[in-house]
């Protein structure tokens, strides 16, 4: 394989991997039989809109009855729908429209019954864009707190236990508020573990987290926290529902797609076109950079031989950020593996977020090739710069090595994959 090839082969193995965890093939499945009662349809998420609009075309085409609702996803990631309004808001730090979307859903599964059924779509990003904040905390206050996480390193779950326990309407919360229609929750998972109490910080699920460690997490990455989040942090309001709170009995969760599915098409993908394929996990985590430490070291070990290789990984890493460049955790990946296999000629590879977005950029994340640093020292580029001063989306773009999909409106994290030719 020819460069041209390998960079089209790895693109090309991205597409496939977000597509296998697309709406379209995921929520028809789960659709529940229809109620004697009304039927509501909620959801927040990156997803969440093209999880509406799949759910409008089955349950129309299926003839199961009438139906109104309302979700919640990021700028540019709706989707045409006749009846389900798609309300469009700010991630990864909240928005008045999703302050007003959040208050809007809530109010739309109050004075529900029993015969009645909410089904609610969720997917990655609906933490930020779910956004209520507990009574004496303002949306200032709010966005100030998420842009610290954002920019503390601490890994999703943290994040979304703070989240939680400043939120009027995650951890359980919404469910209580829809208490005692059934709920159905179909979750695309972006979190590694599939955990469904923290992908959008677990609206409908019950939390086993405390006000406690939410404390300590806020003390952990020194979090500035106002006189009213101390307070609230302090109160017994603070504490979400738990597991068995009788009030989430009559709820019914589904993972319908998660980063094993996109992880298992790159590993179906790469064995069919011949490649030797290690498949390192679809849940690493940790710091960008160190991650991609580790998977060059293991791929700088491996032993030559007549078949070309293909390691893939899934997951979520995380950038503490110290510098004032851009980029996401996917091109500062890739600007560290670079870096780190110092132009080694036969590894190429790519980091993108199945999403389509890389962080708060318009890129879904970059590729790399045994040519990348020769390229940036010829334009007077010093690769360690900008990886130190957190600028990869600056690196890559001069290089036009930035990988644009789009909004792909599905979101099961990242995926990674390092090629070494034969």
């Amino acid at each position: 394989m020819n460069q041209q090839t390998i960079e089209k082969f790895l693109q090309n193995l991205f597409d496939k991997t977000w597509q296998a965890a697309s709406p379209q093939n995921c929520v028809p499945a789960f659709l529940p039989p229809p109620p004697k009662g009304k039927t509501v349809v909620i959801g927040a998420g990156k997803a969440s809109a093209a999880m509406a609009q799949v759910f409008e075309n089955v349950w129309t085409k299926d003839g199961k009855g009438e139906f109104s609702g309302k979700v919640l996803t990021r700028y540019g990631h709706g989707a045409p729908t006749k009846t389900i309004e798609i309300i469009e808001a700010s991630h990864p730090v909240p928005d008045a429209a999703g302050l007003e979307g959040a208050k809007q859903i809530v109010e739309l599964v109050s004075d529900l019954t029993a015969d009645d059924l909410v089904v609610c779509l969720i997917s990655g990003g609906g933490s930020s864009l779910l956004t209520a904040p507990a009574n004496g905390i303002s949306l200032a206050e709010k966005q100030d707190i998420n842009q610290q996480l954002l920019m503390s390193g601490a890994p999703i779950d943290e994040m979304n236990c703070v989240r939680k326990h400043l939120s009027s309407i995650k951890g359980g919360r919404l469910a209580l508020a829809a208490y005692p229609a059934r709920v159905v929750t179909l979750i695309i998972s972006d979190v590694p573990g599939d955990d469904p109490s923290v992908v959008a910080s677990g609206p409908t699920v019950g939390d086993i987290t405390t006000r406690q460690q939410a404390i300590e997490i806020c003390n952990k990455y020194g979090l500035k926290l106002p006189q009213s989040v101390k307070q609230f942090l302090a109160s017994d309001a603070c504490e979400t529902p738990n597991p068995d709170d009788e009030r989430l009995k009559n709820t019914e969760l589904h993972i319908i797609a998660a980063p094993a599915i996109a992880v298992r098409q790159a590993e179906t993908e790469g064995k069919a076109a011949g490649f030797q394929v290690i498949n390192l996990g679809d849940d690493i985590e940790g710091e960008a950079r160190e991650v991609a430490l580790e998977h060059a070291k293991l791929v700088l070990a491996a032993k030559p031989t007549d078949q070309a290789m293909l390691v893939i990984s899934g997951g979520e890493t995380t950038v503490t950020v110290k510098g004032n460049g851009r980029g996401g955790r996917n091109a500062e990946y890739a600007l560290a593996l670079a870096i780190a296999l110092d132009g080694h000629p036969k590894i190429s590879a790519i980091a993108c977020d199945t999403d389509g977005i890389d962080g708060v950029e318009d890129n879904a994340g970059a590729i790399i090739n045994p040519t990348t640093l020769a390229r940036a020292k010829a334009l007077g580029l010093n690769p360690q710069s900008y990886l130190d001063n957190n600028d990869a989306y600056g690196f890559f773009e001069q290089l036009d090595d930035l990988v644009f999909t789009g909004p792909t409106r599905t979101n099961v994290n990242d995926f990674r994959a390092i090629l070494i030719a034969k």
